[in-house]
């Protein structure tokens, strides 16, 4: 075939991308479902000119398409670990951890649920071998979620259900090609009806070894391009490189999944490479990948459906009467997961709650595309399996895919319609109008400080700011006016414009480069949660989830358990680092975001809501001052030294602006300005590096702190300070248990905690200490003491307790007061008599 044909065909195709999008958009229909439909035309195209005596003009033209070397390969080895890598790549795995239970039951449990139901009724209704109605089930049970996705999104439905729906996508794949790979080895060997131990033995190695070539490759290519991280074109094609070698290496060298290998790879590089590349780097990294995906999408779907024609060839009434069993057990199988299993993992809050519509329109939207065909490709492909079932598996498979993407994909928006998801509830319109009012805010500001820049005319300025002043009164009055929004509610909607400008303000730091890449998605994820949660929860929510932003939950506690128990201290000072940035980025923000309240909401929502956001706002900034008040105490100076690297980049930032606009107006010609931008770039590379936290708490200048020991000499508190052991606790670690012997007295220098005994509870704070009572009584201890908040703790053995107590007063006042608050009746001098004699 001439290399020039086929050069004109491929660019013909990419034409046809190019206009399948607004095609799509125009007629109201998923993408996927148009250039199938084109792919299609086209080779029915090819085929009836190929063989109609009208012209033989087109007759090269035809043959070529209809003959393009299509293979399940160029499928399989070339578009699949495009689009496979990119979704890991596009992910925000923070929040698909999340919802990994609902995810991994709509991915692989909904897989294996299908084939099984499909093979086993198909095998019932037709009387094949079990094992080729199998091999039937994991080839259709793959879905392509993209369209539900797309019209979840023009339908403002929540963004967890959309996120899950792409998780299910990216692990769907891998484990419906899995099972194929089992049942098509048991075609090819002859063996008619394969057990399900048989079937699942494979599984094990198959997964693990293709996450462990995946994981491998994309450390190595991870630190390669950490190492080029200043060219960003070498970094790119280091990352195109990876997804390949990864799917080669895990199928021809191991035997295992090549799927799994591609998504553990682009899941390694998703953690790490934001850390370790450039932000510059990355971006571009991410919009070659978008761009390369978009394209292996939309050709693979045209160079399926090219296949369908072909596939089809020979089709009888007893075939179509089979692929309407297929339909019909395929429906069931997912029904039974998305009406029985989902709403039993809701119950027990293992899964988000999906409301029935979404599920019907999920059901629904269940499209197949060209994974499936690919599949069904490779099956005819193989001169081991018998020709019948060739011919069946091509014609099943085939037919099962257009009944998706021809019916249901066409009622899809339909259904989405009856179903009532197509609109706004009343919060989201009132949050519709909101948006509305803020915008035009924005812009009539932006707009008068245009007209003062262009002296246009005043009765010009004046008329046209006459309209425009109309309209945005209308525009706020509509925000306001909104009968059906209850109190609660306007307050939840000024709660989710402030998360919303959080986040716009985060996006814009970020840009800026004062916020640091290794941080960004952390922040970023917080700030999508604190949104999601404030939608479902209102005011509780977003403190709730503000709260929580401000913890670092089971990592911190795994390290300080590392730390305390194992003295391994670098995952603590990482950690420990990184909460004093994000503490520090989110002091700066919350700023910000009271000048955005008086600026926007005020207008909007009165000044009563106002004055309740800026009180929560403000207990924010309370609990962010606390927490990093708490830090600083226990490591001086580190904290300035991240202020000074935030002055730093603030410095690198404005001066990079000063070169830009000097170059636009030709003040800088081209090779200086490239210069210096090359040493801001350089500067910069250098802000990036943090400053290292030592973890070693200086113990004197904390003791030196403490009301208790004020009168104690120099002397004195360097010796108690060498006795004081360090201890570190996260949020709600229990760090003394009833019921246990007393073995030392706990001084706190920075956090809280709470004591709990006999129903009661009491809190202690910085300069406070615990464990003091159960010693001087002689008795187990009655008291849990759990950390409310992250702390840091000064032990002190009994013998040394003892000692000290019997020559410090204040420690003796402290002990006295502590009691009486307890309620507890103590004669210390007596007390202490007893311990000495003893």
């Amino acid at each position: 075939m001439s290399i020039i044909l086929i050069t004109t065909i491929v660019a013909s195709l990419f034409l046809v991308i190019g206009l399948a999008e607004p095609l799509a958009a125009r007629l109201r229909l998923p993408y996927s479902v148009i250039l199938a439909l084109m792919g299609i035309t086209i080779g029915l195209g090819a085929a009836f000119f190929l063989r109609t005596e009208l012209t033989d003009a087109l007759n090269p033209v035809a043959s070529a398409i209809l003959n393009l070397p299509i293979r399940s390969n160029v499928f399989l080895y070339v578009f699949l670990p495009t689009l496979l890598f990119q979704v890991t790549l596009g992910m925000n795995l923070r929040r698909m951890l999340d919802d990994w239970v609902p995810i991994l039951v709509l991915a692989v449990v909904a897989v294996f649920a299908a084939t099984f139901v499909i093979g086993y009724a198909l095998s019932w209704a037709s009387g094949l071998p079990l094992v080729v109605c199998l091999l039937v089930g994991a080839i259709v049970s793959t879905t392509d979620p993209s369209a539900v996705v797309t019209i979840f999104r023009s339908t403002a439905a929540p963004p967890r259900l959309s996120r899950i729906i792409e998780g299910e996508s990216l692990l769907n794949d891998a484990a419906a090609i899995a099972l194929f790979g089992v049942f098509m080895g048991f075609v090819m060997a002859g063996v008619p009806d394969p057990t399900l131990q048989g079937a699942l033995s494979r599984f094990p190695v198959l997964i693990l070894g293709g996450a462990l070539v995946g994981w491998a490759l994309g450390r190595i290519a991870t630190a390669l391009m950490a190492l080029l991280g200043r060219y960003e074109l070498a970094v790119t094609s280091i990352s195109v490189a990876l997804p390949y070698l990864a799917y080669v290496v895990s199928e021809q060298s191991l035997g295992a999944s090549g799927v799994i290998a591609v998504v553990s790879a682009g899941l390694t590089l998703n953690l790490a490479g934001p850390g370790r590349l450039p932000p510059a780097a990355w971006s571009r990294l991410r919009e070659v990948w978008d761009l390369l995906a978009h394209w292996a999408g939309a050709l693979i779907f045209v160079l399926a459906a090219l296949l369908i024609p072909r596939l089809l060839d020979g089709i009888t009434l007893r075939d179509v009467l089979w692929v309407g069993v297929v339909v019909l057990a395929a429906i069931v199988a997912r029904a039974i997961i998305l009406f029985g299993l989902l709403p039993l993992l809701a119950r027990l809050r293992v899964s988000p709650d999906v409301e029935r519509p979404y599920r019907v329109a999920i059901l629904w939207g269940g499209l197949r595309g060209a994974v499936t065909l690919a599949l069904a490709l490779a099956v005819t492909e193989s001169l081991r399996v018998p020709p019948e079932t060739r011919r069946l598996v091509a014609i099943l498979a085939t037919g099962f895919t257009l009944f998706t993407l021809i019916v249901q994909g066409t009622s899809l928006r339909w259904v989405i319609a009856r179903l009532g998801l197509d609109r706004l509830s009343p919060l989201d319109a009132a949050l519709a109008n909101q948006v509305v009012a803020v915008a035009l805010q924005t812009v009539r500001e932006d707009v008068a400080q245009a007209t003062e820049d262009y002296s246009l005319p005043r009765e010009t300025v004046r008329s046209e700011a006459k309209l425009f002043a109309e309209r945005l009164d209308q525009a706020v009055k509509s925000a306001e006016d909104s009968t059906e929004i209850l109190d609660r509610d306007r307050i939840t909607l000024g709660l989710l414009a402030l998360a919303g400008a959080e986040r716009d303000i985060l996006l814009e730091r970020f840009r800026e480069h004062e916020i640091s890449a290794r941080l960004a998605e952390r922040v970023i994820t917080d700030a999508d949660r604190l949104i999601e949660a404030t939608r479902a929860g209102g005011r509780t929510g977003y403190q709730r989830t503000a709260r929580a932003s401000l913890d670092f939950g089971a990592a911190l506690r795994l390290a300080v358990f590392l730390h305390n128990r194992l003295r391994l201290s670098r995952p603590l000072a990482r950690l420990t680092a990184d909460r004093f940035e994000v503490l520090l980025s989110q002091r700066l923000i919350l700023r910000d975001l009271h000048r955005f309240l008086d600026t926007r909401i005020r207008r909007i929502h009165g000044r009563r809501v106002a004055e309740l956001l800026h009180e929560l706002l403000t207990r924010r900034q309370e609990s962010v001052d606390q927490a990093l008040e708490g830090l600083r105490l226990q490591f001086p100076g580190y904290a300035e030294e991240l202020e000074r690297r935030f002055i730093r980049r603030t410095a690198l930032r404005l001066e990079e602006r000063e070169y830009v606009a000097l170059h636009a107006d030709g003040l800088i010609a081209d090779e200086p300005f490239m210069s210096l931008m090359h040493q801001v770039q350089r500067r910069r590379g250098m802000t990036e590096r943090r400053p290292k936290l030592d973890l070693a708490v200086r113990k004197v200048a904390l003791v030196r702190q403490f009301p208790l020991f004020t009168e104690l000499d120099e002397g004195a508190l360097r010796r108690l300070s060498r006795a004081l052991v360090t201890r570190y606790a996260a949020a709600g670690d229990v760090i003394l248990r009833r019921d246990r012997a007393a073995r030392a007295v706990y001084f706190i220098a920075s956090g809280a905690v709470e004591l709990r005994a006999a129903g009661q509870a009491w809190r202690l704070g910085r300069g406070e200490m615990f464990g003091q009572m159960a010693i001087l009584m002689h008795r187990a201890r009655r008291t849990e003491v759990r950390a409310i908040t992250p702390c840091t703790l000064l032990a002190l053995d009994e013998p040394r307790f003892l000692r000290l107590l019997g020559r410090s007063r204040a420690l003796q006042e402290a002990v006295q007061e502590s009691a009486a608050k307890r309620g507890i009746q103590l004669d210390l001098p007596a007390n202490l008599r007893e311990r000495a004699e003893r």
